[in-house]
């Protein structure tokens, strides 16, 4: 079981933000991109040339978890967070041997309550299977890897009565945490939408950091800006893509 060696510390409002933006790389599948309407697929070879921009820059990518504790540690500024959401079946067959190549961890963000499932929630496009309980197990053992939750189900938190948003955030921790027999510290925002009460029922739920997309005013550790990586980033679309978001992000506060 792969746990990060350093636990997140309890986000401190006092705190200083940091002197530069978080950058973490939001992914979902990683196969063929033929169909792909929602642009959530890179093809295998252009995450392995993406993942060796990476590494030639000096960055490398890591979990979500790893890279908070480095930079509570006053470290990490050469890390990337690597974010695989929606827990595809194929992040196992397909992304984490490219992972383990480069010497790349990530955090991939799953679905408890949909287990051996596929992405209901996309009416259009092809139908991705997710992860089993064994592809979970497979990657949560991999070093580096980290099982952050997506919820149960994939549904906006945002427009959900507070039993259901209870559920989708406490109840998919316990899930996971009971699945994998490690605690869950990550969790992703479905859709990346996210308003203070989602925030609240994140960070009641016991999890120690969120991730979110553009979260507009919102800030800290429960609503982590992202950039989405798609199949038409090459090494120059990446360059741009990382050089603007420090450039545009405010640092984010608490961690």
């Amino acid at each position: 079981m792969s746990v990060t060696a350093d636990p997140i510390p309890p986000a401190d409002r006092t705190r200083p933000a940091i002197g530069t933006s978080l950058w973490v790389a939001m992914y979902h599948s990683v196969g063929d991109c033929s169909d792909d309407p929602y642009r959530v697929t890179v093809s295998p070879e252009r995450l392995r040339l993406q993942l060796r921009w990476l590494r030639r820059r000096g960055l490398r990518g890591v979990s979500v978890a790893d890279l908070l504790a480095a930079r509570a540690r006053g470290e990490g500024r050469k890390l990337v967070g690597l974010t695989f959401d929606d827990g595809y079946a194929d992040f196992v067959d397909a992304a984490l041997p490219l992972l383990r190549e480069h010497g790349c961890g990530a955090t991939v963000f799953v679905l408890p309550g949909r287990l051996d499932d596929e992405n209901q929630w996309d009416p259009l496009g092809p139908r991705k299977p997710l992860l089993s309980k064994q592809g979970i197990l497979t990657a949560a053992a991999t070093p580096g890897i980290e099982i952050g939750s997506h919820g149960l189900a994939h549904i906006d938190l945002t427009k959900v009565d507070d039993e259901t948003l209870r559920a989708e955030t406490a109840g998919s921790r316990a899930l996971l945490s009971e699945l994998i027999g490690a605690p869950v510290q990550g969790f992703c925002y479905p859709y990346g939408t996210v308003d203070q009460r989602a925030v609240d029922a994140v960070r009641d739920a016991g999890y120690g950091y969120a991730c979110a997309i553009d979260p507009g005013p919102l800030n800290g550790p429960y609503a982590l800006p992202r950039v989405h990586i798609g199949e038409q980033d090459t090494a120059v679309r990446l360059f741009v893509k990382h050089r603007l978001h420090r450039l545009r992000r405010r640092p984010v506060e608490g961690v």
